[in-house]
């Protein structure tokens, strides 16, 4: 489909159990949406499942892009995946591209799901917070057990069934503390070349972190010392997302994650229940957008509210314009801002003056590789 016949690209980050998960990650801030979503099971029907999929198609993308998430998706069962893409392929015109992902704590996946995920080529991301100890410490089922064992087996069998997949890990008060072990353990233990770390910000009304929150100074700790043995040893073998985000960054002057954006909206989150929301992490009555059954997704991403929302992130940027930095942070995601400032803004800025100058050669370097 050519560019200029396509409307402002967005994906859908779809949440097809709500916070419905068999583990209760003490860090988890989904599962709190218990008081929005009621403590019964959820579950998207299919009359929603169907009309999210119209709905997306009536806007005009060159790639479709949903990513399933949850809670933990896959208690929506591979049958109901099997649906979803029936739904794509019915709905779709020749030449749609669909491109799907899977969020996954990995303890359900089995030879059902590895064929099914291989077939229709999703790319999964698979929860680890590193070494057995570390893992277990948070990711817990219900009755208290940890489950890195559980997702080791799913990982076995993703790499069977030659899926695609990378590891997500949240960085929390004690995996902070050990940058290297973490790293070392995905990349030679594991054998994961694909790493996404996220940091886990949550704080009180007075902007206080919480028990597994991580400081601004430790965030910056962490992300140099990973720098330090990606720039090292693996920059041609492993792929750390931050990193490749601001590579991109500099290689085309255009972000390519919500967090490194000017303003929010490049996705749509859409819950069980058809329900659309800016953001995951502002899942909330106040910011709901509409439903998938009554109003157009291109609409909706258009619509006042939304704008409004977008723009917030941008409109505290007056403070950081100054900043050398700003271009690469962006200000920060809006979800670790207290009163417009990130609580991780002098962690940021320890990592961006330690790594900046040899990301901006590393860029320089590809660059003359391609001119020649």
């Amino acid at each position: 489909m050519p560019a200029s016949t396509t409307d402002k690209p967005f994906s859908l980050l779809v949440k097809p159990v709500s916070f419905d998960c068999n583990l209760r990650c003490r860090y988890c801030f989904y599962l709190g949406k218990e008081a929005l979503f009621g403590s019964q099971r959820h579950g998207m029907s299919d009359a929603v499942l169907e009309a999210m999929i119209v709905n997306y198609l009536q806007s005009r993308q060159e790639v479709y892009s949903l990513a399933w998430q949850g809670g933990e998706p896959t208690l929506a069962g591979v049958d109901f995946f099997r649906r979803a893409v029936g739904f794509m392929e019915k709905h779709g015109r020749r030449g749609v591209n669909f491109a799907n992902a899977l969020q996954t704590n990995g303890t359900l996946l089995d030879d059902a799901w590895g064929e099914f995920l291989a077939e229709y080529r999703f790319l999964v991301g698979v929860s680890v917070d590193g070494s057995e100890a570390s893992h277990d410490l948070n990711r817990r089922t219900a009755d208290g057990r940890g489950t890195h064992a559980a997702v080791l087996r799913g990982l076995d069998v993703l790499r069977r069934h030659r899926v695609e997949f990378n590891i997500l890990t949240l960085v929390n008060s004690t995996t902070v503390r050990e940058p290297l072990a973490v790293y070392r353990y995905l990349r030679d233990e594991l054998g994961v070349v694909f790493h996404q770390y996220i940091e886990c910000v949550e704080y009180d009304d007075a902007g206080k972190l919480m028990l597994h929150a991580v400081t601004a100074e430790q965030w910056g700790d962490f992300l140099c010392q990973i720098f330090d043995e990606w720039h090292a040893r693996d920059q041609e073998r492993v792929s750390v997302r931050l990193f490749d985000t601001i590579l991109h960054k500099l290689l085309t002057g255009q972000a390519n994650t919500c967090a490194a954006s000017r303003e929010c909206g490049q996705y749509l989150v859409v819950e069980h229940d058809g329900g659309v929301y800016p953001c995951d992490f502002f899942v909330q009555p106040d910011l709901k957008l509409g439903n998938v059954l009554r109003q157009p997704l291109a609409r909706v991403l258009s619509s006042p509210r939304m704008r409004a929302f977008a723009q917030r992130k941008a409109k505290t940027l007056r403070q950081c314009r100054s900043c050398e930095f700003n271009p690469y942070c962006a200000g920060d995601c809006p979800k670790n801002r207290f009163q417009n400032a990130s609580l991780l803004c002098e962690g940021w800025k320890k990592f961006y003056s330690h790594a900046l100058s040899r990301l901006k050669k590393i860029a320089a370097d590809v660059q003359r590789r391609h001119a020649g």
